[in-house]
This record gives C-alpha cells, sequence and structure tokens, in this order.
C-alpha cells in the first residue's frame, strides 16, 4: 500500500504489549451489474435457476466461441463511476487474466488491469460522531465472474455450476484511507446505497451480488506501512467488520512477537470468528496478463458519457443536502432518510406540503423502528405515505393527541384503512372542550391533597397531574389544555 496523508484518530489505535498500533485498510468491492445478460454473450443472469441453466457456449468456453461486450454493462459501469466522481476512461482494454480454477472454463478471466474504464473518484462516509470522511477509489474495471464449485452434494466428487460464469462484476477498489473496522463498514453500506441509488447493482449481499475483499496491514504510527493480507470474498458487512479487527490483532500478535507478516490470501471463518490461510497472495505478474485478442479496446465519446450524467438520479449526498436545506431536518436524520432511496421517496411523499420535522419523527421513530423490529422493508410497508401523512395531519390540526397518534398507527398497521374515518369511527378524537377538561382537573386534584401540596413546593410534580388527567380522560384530553389548566389550579407559575 502506498503511504496516504490521512492518520488514525487516538481513539482508532489498537493497544498491543509493545505499545499502539494503526490498522490500515483498502478493499475491493465486486458488484455485479445489474442486466439482464452476461457481459460477453446473451445467457440469462437470473437468480435461483436450477444449476447450469444459464450458460451460453461462450460462457461454457467451447471452442471458437469468441467474446462480444454488453453495451448495457459498459452504461452501468460508466453511471457508477459518474456516481463517484470518478474520472470517466473513454478508452480501455480488457485483458486475460490467467489462472486455473475447474469453475473457469477458459482457464482464464476478462478483466482489466492497465486501462481500467472508470478511473480516481471518492466516497464521502458519515460516521456515528458526526465526522464526514473522504475515501478515496482507485479505480473501478469491469469482468467477468467465475462459476461456482459445489463440494457438499457428494462424497466423491465436486460439482460445478456455471450460471454465474461470466456474469459482469464492478471491481470498485479503494484507496489504503481508512482505519478502522466502523469505517470500513460505513464505507460499503455507502457504496451499497449509492449503487441501489443508480440501479447498476442491486447490492444483495445474500446471493452474493455484492461482495468485498479486505486488505488489512499494521504499522506503528509515523512508521511505514506494514505488510498487507488480503481477506478473499467476505459476503457481509458485518463480517467485514469482524475480519478486520482479528486480522488486525492477529498481525499485531505474530509482529510483537518478533515475527513477520506473510503477504497471503486469507479466508474469513464466521462460524470461529477469524481468518485462516489459503494461498500465498499471487502479484500482477503471476496472472501474465496480456490484452484479449478476441476484444478491440473499448473506447466511447464524450456524448455518450454526457447523455449518461443527464439521467442520473439525485444521489444520497446531494438529496440528503436537500434534505436539511428544503425541510429543515438534521443532518443525522437527513442521513438515515437517504440510506435508501425508496425510504427518501416516502418521507417526502409524507413531508409535502407538511411540518417536515415532525414527519421525519414519525418516519423514522415510528414507522422504520417499527419495520426493523418485524424485518421488513420499505416496499413491504402496511402504512403507506397517504395514511402516515394523514396521522401527521391530525396531531398538526389538534384531532388527536400524540398518544391518540401511536395508537392509530398500530390500528393502521394491523387492519388498514383511512386514519381520519377510524378517528371518526372509534371516538379517538382529542378532547378540547375546556369544561371536561377542567372538570378531570378538579377530579384529580380533589383526589389527591397530599400531592397538591407537594406540586405548589416541586413544581416539577405537575407532570404527575398530567398524567393523572390523560388517564382519566382515556388519553384524549389536550395534553397543552391539561397543563395549562393545571398551572392556574394549582398556583404554578
Amino acid at each position: 500500500m502506498n503511504a496516504v496523508v490521512r492518520t488514525a484518530k487516538p481513539s482508532q489505535l489498537i493497544r498491543g504489549a509493545t505499545g499502539d498500533w494503526e490498522v490500515v485498510i483498502g478493499l475491493e468491492v465486486h458488484a455485479q451489474v445489474n442486466s439482464e445478460a452476461k457481459l460477453f454473450s446473451g445467457a440469462s443472469t437470473t437468480f435461483g435457476n436450477d444449476p447450469n441453466a444459464n450458460v451460453s457456449l461462450v460462457d461454457a468456453a467451447m471452442p471458437g466461441m469468441l467474446p462480444v461486450i454488453n453495451v448495457e454493462c459498459v452504461r452501468q459501469a460508466v453511471r457508477t463511476g459518474l456516481g463517484l466522481k470518478a474520472a470517466i476512461n473513454r478508452r480501455s482494454i480488457f485483458d486475460r487474466k490467467n489462472y486455473f480454477y475447474p469453475d473457469l472454463p477458459q482457464g482464464y478471466q476478462i478483466s482489466q488491469y492497465k486501462n481500467p474504464i472508470v478511473g480516481e473518484g471518492r466516497i464521502l462516509i458519515d460516521m456515528p460522531d458526526g465526522e464526514t470522511i473522504e475515501v478515496g477509489v482507485e479505480r473501478l474495471h469491469l469482468e467477468q465472474d467465475a462459476g461456482k464449485s459445489i463440494h457438499d452434494q457428494s462424497p466423491v466428487y465436486s460439482f460445478v455450476d456455471l450460471n454465474r460464469s461470466g456474469v459482469a462484476l464492478m471491481e470498485i477498489v479503494s484507496k489504503p484511507d481508512l482505519r478502522s473496522s466502523e469505517e470500513a463498514k460505513a464505507y460499503v453500506s455507502k457504496l451499497r446505497t449509492i449503487l441501489r441509488y443508480l440501479g447498476t447493482c442491486d447490492g444483495d449481499m445474500e446471493k452474493g451480488n455484492l461482495r468485498a475483499d479486505v486488505n488489512v496491514s499494521v504499522h506503528k504510527p509515523g512508521t511505514p506501512f506494514g505488510t498487507r493480507c488480503e481477506i478473499k470474498n467476505v459476503n457481509s458487512i458485518r463480517f467485514i467488520g469482524q475480519a478486520i479487527e482479528y486480522e488486525a490483532r492477529r498481525q499485531i500478535g505474530i509482529v510483537e512477537d518478533g515475527g513477520t507478516i506473510v503477504q497471503e490470501t486469507r479466508l474469513f471463518d464466521p462460524g470461529k470468528g477469524e481468518t485462516r490461510s489459503m494461498r500465498s497472495k499471487e502479484e500482477a505478474h503471476d496472472y501474465r496478463y496480456f490484452p484479449d485478442p478476441d476484444l478491440l479496446p473499448l473506447e466511447f465519446t464524450q456524448d455518450f458519457v454526457d447523455a449518461l450524467a443527464a439521467h442520473l438520479p439525485e444521489l444520497p449526498d446531494e438529496k440528503k443536502a436537500r434534505f436539511v436545506r428544503d425541510y429543515g431536518v438534521t443532518p443525522y436524520d437527513a442521513m438515515v432518510l437517504t440510506l435508501e432511496r425508496a425510504s427518501a421517496d416516502y418521507f417526502e411523499a409524507v413531508a409535502k406540503g407538511r411540518d417536515a420535522k415532525a414527519a421525519a419523527n414519525w418516519v423514522i421513530n415510528e414507522l422504520f423502528g417499527r419495520l426493523n423490529k418485524e424485518g421488513k422493508g420499505i416496499e413491504a410497508s402496511p402504512v403507506s405515505a397517504d395514511q402516515l401523512g394523514a396521522i401527521v395531519d391530525l396531531i398538526g390540526d389538534g384531532t388527536i393527541s400524540g398518544k391518540i397518534a401511536k395508537d392509530l398507527f398500530e390500528i393502521v398497521w394491523a387492519e388498514g384503512g383511512d386514519p381520519r374515518t377510524i378517528v371518526e369511527t372509534r371516538g379517538l378524537k382529542q378532547v378540547t372542550d375546556t369544561g371536561a377538561i377542567e372538570a378531570a382537573c378538579d377530579a384529580v386534584i380533589a383526589a389527591n391533597p397530599d400531592k397538591v401540596q407537594q406540586a405548589k413546593a416541586k413544581p416539577t410534580m405537575i407532570g404527575w397531574f398530567v398524567g393523572q388527567v390523560m388517564k382519566q380522560t382515556g388519553g384524549k384530553a389536550n395534553p397543552q389544555a391539561v397543563n395549562d389548566m393545571l398551572k392556574g389550579k394549582l398556583g404554578i407559575e
């Protein structure tokens, strides 16, 4: 890894037996391109089909079969590069990366080496402490995926499924700018968000559509970077964090015991929470890269790039800034609301023409909280944006109280229906009649003379009285009206 300016904060340093250590992390994220056909053939990319159902003669490397570039994959790569604020290289070259695996029929992978389709870019990540960190992107190149070897179907044989063989991948390589497992997890999460906004990758890690190779090294602050090890094919953001934590401490232990780090490729075992050696790390020259003789250099015009740029969606950073500016929500709330494009769209539908801060509060706390509890995405929400907006309106015009609103939310979640109709038919309207409120206040005061004396000495006790009145009115009294009336009756300023 080349030296970079960024250094870890004191809180990010790892304590070892001989002092503090800094971890340096770089990520190579493999994102499957959203396209109906593979990178160099017309075979389907549909997930879940029978083994070897999505295989053309090109994917199976039959003699004489030549690759033909899928222009949609090129478009998706360029759109991703634009979304990463990266340089777009209008001329790139496909190379053969030579190595052997049983699930790589050609005996080589068609990739890009010295001349990738996308150059340097950047990603901004928001940390929980409010800090925004810029992480450099080194490059994005297109390559074809390998197939899958299956070893658990027979005690004697291994099987090969070539459905993934030839599927288009974007390998997005970060600069070694990350200094903790938390930063690495935030980086992958933000990258996945950007890809989903663009529609260039669905980011489904369970299906293998997004996975990461994690490069980790350690060194004492102020000294040159250490030797890195690569952890291959980590398919969960949580596992990425665990792998980094284990690997950093493993390397520190070796060096502090007088050993040296061997550059190698390792695997992460989620069950044991540890990394283990897979093979010595290959260098680029070990792959014998050379330009693929069956593919001409990939060239396109600036007009091609400009046309794609003109139709990009509003991306998370721009949307977050607009939410803060136009809706007055906090930067943190704006970040939460824009994590998914569908969530941001839902919030805007609720907030339009209403109290945006109240809308944000209901979307984040009530809706997102309930969705997370039940393991549902925003697309599966039983409460529509129109329904939630109606609940916010009912609070805003004083028809219902906040407590009633939560009960109403539960009814709409479970049964559906129009919130205003539910309030009317079930008698959920807030009590604003001062006579009824005064009667309830008088009853509570008369029943608790000892508490009255305590409240005069300790004004904060008015909250207890408010609670009792709300209880007596079934939660339907206007809380502010109750509070004001009690202050007058108890002589509290």
